[in-house]
């Protein structure tokens, strides 16, 4: 039986991990004008600019703290989402850690903590929401991943592993969900001009004794553009795939990398 074509509820409830800093916070921006927003965070004051810039914006923002690394925090963090009403019919899964190690020194805890933050967590929210955008015949889930899920890098098994992963997710759930009006997709960024990486240009620096500029370089000439990926970039690409004028577009790992996947 063809699905009914539901159009996109006025102001859909859209909720953001990682929301503080980076990818995160632009994600905030473009979405604040026209969803009302559920932003998770491990403290109040790391979300104080995402929630600020949302309010600039017109958002009603709802704020919920949870450490998604930790088990009882995401099942608490479940149900409370499971009283929203309207409930949430916009999953955007940002949030994320890339450490970094040879395989040799890739401990259990290191690999723990990746994978629960990267793979399980969305997961988790994406099985406790999912259920009421499929009775509602819309709902948009959007994966951040990396093109460490397409590719894999040197001494990032947990992360490469990880991404991976939330790519396989993505086209499960895509299938499982495209006849029910949701629609599931991931990015897949390069190297990002955010925090994390700026850890990773710091590590290289000291681990090679190479300057700052020179490390930073080095993670440039991934991309054949010859630059880092502009978080308001992948930001913008999160608010299209959200949108009603991405309807069609469902079980994608999109990658943002300047070409470096391809070219």
């Amino acid at each position: 039986m063809r699905r009914p074509v539901v159009s996109r509820p006025e102001r859909p409830l859209a909720l953001v991990t990682g929301a503080s800093r980076g990818i995160g916070l632009e994600i905030v921006g473009v979405l604040a004008p026209d969803y009302d927003l559920v932003l998770v965070g491990r403290r109040p004051e790391t979300l104080a600019a995402a929630t600020e810039r949302a309010y600039r914006r017109a958002a009603t923002v709802t704020t919920l703290i949870a450490d998604l690394t930790d088990a009882i925090d995401r099942e608490r963090l479940a149900a409370r989402l499971g009283e929203l009403d309207p409930p949430v019919q916009v999953l955007v899964n940002n949030a994320g850690v890339a450490g970094s190690a040879p395989l040799h020194r890739t401990d259990d805890a290191l690999w723990a903590r990746t994978l629960e933050l990267n793979l399980t967590a969305p997961f988790e929210l994406a099985r406790a929401l999912a259920p009421a955008m499929a009775k509602r015949n819309w709902g948009r889930i959007v994966n951040v991943a990396s093109t460490a899920g397409l590719k894999g890098y040197r001494y990032t098994a947990a992360y490469s592993a990880s991404k991976a992963g939330l790519v396989g997710l993505t086209r499960a759930l895509a299938a499982e969900l495209v006849d029910k009006g949701v629609t599931v997709n991931a990015i897949c960024p390069g190297f990002t001009d955010t925090d994390i990486v700026a850890d990773a240009v710091r590590n290289i620096a000291d681990k090679t004794g190479r300057s700052p500029t020179e490390a930073r370089a080095s993670l440039e000439r991934f991309s054949p553009l010859g630059r880092l990926v502009a978080p308001t970039e992948v930001a913008a690409l999160v608010g299209f795939l959200a949108s009603e004028a991405a309807a069609s577009i469902t079980g994608q790992a999109l990658a943002i990398d300047g070409g470096e996947t391809t070219l």
